[in-house]
């Protein structure tokens, strides 16, 4: 009778995906991070040659990369043609802002009960800091944090799962909504970040839901009245 040997081709093609999966997930969040900070602008192509040189790896870690973004709304895949970051479009604003309005206030209104004293207090303070900075990407790094906390009392990981794709992929219209809400418009959102902290510090989830549908619904209507800066 023969003996059976060990099969080793599978301990290696295991080893091979694995290393594959981490490439891949090296470039999905070096690219999130340089779209989400404006470094890659909408409307830039991004060559899957480029990446695969640049990280010193094959271009299937890359295609695997881009596919990931373009779930989560960062990126345009066009067969046999390339990769683009996802453009600024009138219609997609509209309608995500409008999903954003009903998912977001239930999500704090869940939280709000739960939510911990010590993060409550973290939002003051990224309220303070806010209202004091005037640079547009201190700004929307701050105010992400500050909205993404206060849902973490949710406890539901499919509507949080929801949010952060909304998020990101929403990044490029914040980024417009700095330039084009002027002196009012500001001031608008720092009255309304301290309504919300109020509101969580009350406890009062009807009031930081309504504060909060408001808030996003008001970031829609600015960018509504500014087509420009879908050209």
């Amino acid at each position: 009778m023969s003996e059976k040997r060990p099969r080793h081709g599978n301990g290696a093609d295991q080893a091979g995906a694995s290393a594959a999966a981490l490439a891949s997930g090296r470039i999905t969040d070096a690219l999130r991070e340089a779209i989400l900070s404006g470094r890659l602008k909408a409307g830039s192509r991004v060559r899957q040659e480029e990446l695969a040189e640049e990280f010193g790896i094959s271009r299937i870690p890359v295609r695997e990369a881009l596919r990931r973004l373009e779930s989560e709304g960062l990126m345009i895949l066009v067969p046999n043609s390339g990769a683009w970051v996802s453009k600024l479009d009138r219609a997609e604003c509209i309608e995500i802002y409008k999903v954003r309005e009903r998912l977001e206030p239930l999500a704090i209104s869940e939280s709000t009960v739960r939510l911990a004293s010590e993060t409550i207090e973290r939002m003051e303070d990224l309220a303070i800091q806010i209202e004091r900075s005037d640079d547009p990407d201190t700004f929307l790094r701050l105010d992400r944090e500050f909205h993404l906390l206060s849902y973490e009392g949710a406890n539901m990981p499919h509507l949080t799962q929801m949010i952060h794709r909304f998020w990101n992929s929403t990044q490029q219209y914040r980024r417009a909504f700095t330039a084009t809400a002027g002196q009012a418009g500001m001031a608008a959102v720092h009255h309304e970040h301290r309504l919300i902290v109020d509101a969580l510090q009350r406890r009062d989830a009807e009031q930081s839901a309504l504060v909060l549908y408001g808030h996003i619904r008001r970031t829609r209507l600015i960018l509504e009245k500014h087509p420009e800066i879908f050209d």
